[in-house]
């Protein structure tokens, strides 16, 4: 049972040779990694705990992080090179993370993605509510040749009792990425429920940190709020599809 169910494994202890599609590494460029030291020491941590290969997704979001293809491998290519001056050579690549929005739409014409892999793009939505044309943004999404992965979709909670909306955006077309610490709890009892259902129900296809900061590296040493682990491996797994 849920919560209650013994010998839980600690997060971290499932992470091996990892490939991380969802974090915020880049330094200075969103609501994650502040400055290089701080990027530094994170990549250090996360490489101690079996992260292999890095591929981190900025926030592109109209009017608050208005971060473009080239500012995004700009600062990719300084940070690599910061990064092997001190010794440090992961594989350290840059996508992003769209919010879904009407400006997202007028983006997808005007501007080549940032992938994570081939035509993969992340995609995301509000927490608040999802847009009004969410749908025809998936399909415009789909029809300009891409395939969305809708970040951490446990952590939309307007449909945590509307379960069918999941299986809906699958039919649409999206793919899903879980973060990881939903699995420990870090977002609520509510998220974690739902990432436990979603895993159990096959609807999960990758993984991802989605880290920012320490607090969020800190949470990889707690238990996960049940026991029975062999999904979660299997997801975690497949983002070997997205080794370089």
């Amino acid at each position: 049972m849920f919560f209650f169910t013994k010998n839980k494994p600690i997060l971290k202890d499932l992470i091996e040779s990892y490939v991380d599609i969802h974090s915020h590494l880049l330094p200075g460029i969103d609501d994650g990694s502040k400055n290089f030291e701080t990027t530094l020491f994170l990549v250090q941590s996360l490489q101690k705990i079996g992260f292999e290969q890095f591929i981190t997704t900025p926030h592109v979001i109209k009017n608050i992080w208005d971060n473009s293809r080239s500012g995004i491998e700009t600062l990719l290519a300084s940070t690599t090179e910061k990064l092997a001056q001190e010794n440090i050579n992961p594989s350290f690549n840059a996508a992003a993370e769209y919010m879904m929005d009407d400006s997202f739409s007028k983006l997808i014409e005007s501007e080549k993605l940032l992938t994570l892999k081939d035509n993969y793009i992340l995609v995301e939505m509000s927490y608040i509510n999802p847009p009004m044309q969410l749908y025809d943004i998936i399909f415009n999404i789909r029809v300009a040749g891409y395939q969305p992965v809708l970040a951490h979709p446990e952590r939309y909670i307007f449909y945590h009792n509307n379960f069918d909306e999941y299986k809906k955006l699958k039919k649409a077309g999206c793919l899903f990425q879980l973060n990881l610490l939903s699995t420990v709890g870090y977002y609520g009892s509510g998220v974690a429920k739902v990432a436990q259902k979603l895993l159990e129900k096959g609807m999960i296809d990758f993984t991802g940190s989605d880290l920012h900061h320490e607090n969020h590296l800190r949470s990889f040493d707690k238990k996960l709020l049940f026991s029975d682990t062999t999904v979660l491996k299997e997801a975690i797994k497949r983002n070997n599809f997205f080794k370089r």
